[in-house]
């Protein structure tokens, strides 16, 4: 993907940084991560009565700084129609901060996915606290254990967890896996959709597990959007060759597949071909974010690769919860942070713990087989 320099990264989130990070968000978010519009509306209330919020990035950071990631966690489905109330951005710092006996140096989004990637802002502009511009996931995943700080072996807890009703929970877990079966169970038993915190850690150790800049990457991903038609160029031809991206497939939503299982949104999409791949058909499958996609018994792009559905017209993201029949999509790949392709991170992210029986192939080797468009 783009590296951002720093003459591009971020340094202040205005509304206009909020409305294209939003966007931004929502591609890399593959589908999930919360409805980015939700997201961008909380977001934008909270810096019109605060005003805008620091960023700042992970080398800045001082190694003894305490830094919170702070997100949603529940299905997609849910948090379109259940938004998250006032106490849910307070109440879990506020007990992350009671626990650890100090106060919260920088908050950050733990995926740059959908909503999830705004929901820091919300609390860091009343605090008056900066948000990083980096995350754990380069993406967005469904499960806690799906980021890097569990690849390098971190230490999850303190848990916090606050739903709007104004319950909260406390937790310790002996790891990502175990924090994944609690949080899950207590989120469900919250109606499906909670805030949580969770991996505090310094900055020192920030510095080596996060994902950096993603923050950045999305605003530079939502000017691009907004600005292509300005420039006279196609937005999906901007993005491609903006994040060295493939183009695998064009079509149109023939039969959407969408089931509430285990605190999660779970199922797949049929796209019949258009244009040029007018006769082909594609299968999409997510737990949440979109997992894989093939066109017969060959994969197009497979986990953790990402993979995006945008507008065929306006380049605009869509996400997993607003997928509707008779969309007209061009369906998008782009290569994973280099940390998900290591043993550790393909037994987390890769297709087998989906429970797809493909084998992971890096989208470079795919779209070289198929003759995929990089542009």
């Amino acid at each position: 993907m783009t590296s951002i320099n720093r003459m591009n990264r971020l340094t202040e989130l205005t509304e206009e940084a909020i409305e294209y990070i939003a966007v931004g968000a929502a591609v890399l978010g593959t589908g999930g991560g919360g409805d980015p519009h939700i997201g961008k509306l909380m977001a934008i209330g909270a810096i019109k009565k605060y005003g805008p919020v620091t960023v700042v990035s992970p080398e800045d950071l001082g190694d003894d700084d305490l830094v919170v990631p702070f997100s949603m966690i529940g299905a997609p489905t849910v948090m379109n129609e259940k938004i998250p109330a006032h106490e849910q951005m307070s109440k879990p710092l506020d007990l992350i901060e009671k626990e650890l006996g100090r106060k919260i140096t920088a908050l950050m989004p733990i995926e740059v996915g959908g909503g999830n990637s705004l929901i820091p802002v919300i609390a860091a502009a009343e605090r008056g606290i900066p948000v990083l511009d980096a995350d754990a996931m380069g993406r967005a995943f469904p499960e806690s254990q799906m980021v890097t700080f569990y690849l390098d072996g971190m230490d999850p807890s303190p848990i916090t967890m606050a739903d709007e009703r104004g319950n909260a929970v406390l937790m310790h877990a002996i790891d990502g896996i175990w924090e994944e079966r609690m949080a899950r169970a207590v989120t469900i038993q919250m109606g499906g959709s909670a805030s949580i915190c969770d991996y505090p850690a310094t900055g020192a150790q920030m510095k080596k597990s996060v994902i950096p800049h993603t923050l950045s990457l999305a605003y530079e991903i939502g000017k691009t959007l907004f600005e292509s038609k300005e420039q006279k160029q196609h937005p999906i031809e901007a993005l491609l060759k903006q994040l060295n991206g493939y183009a695998l497939f064009h079509g149109k939503a023939s039969d959407i597949r969408r089931r509430m299982e285990g605190g999660f949104t779970r199922g797949e999409a049929t796209f019949e071909g258009t244009g040029e791949h007018k006769g082909r058909t594609m299968k999409l499958f997510f737990q949440n974010e979109f997992l894989l996609a093939v066109e017969g018994e060959q994969s197009l792009a497979v986990t953790p690769d990402l993979i995006s559905l945008l507008d065929q017209d306006t380049g605009m993201p869509i996400t997993t919860e607003n997928l509707k029949y008779g969309a007209r999509i061009t369906a998008v790949g782009f290569p994973c942070d280099p940390k998900w392709r290591t043993p550790k991170g393909l037994d987390t992210v890769g297709p087998k713990y989906f429970g797809y029986d493909v084998p992971y192939v890096p989208i470079e080797e795919l779209a070289a087989k198929k003759g995929a468009d990089q542009l």
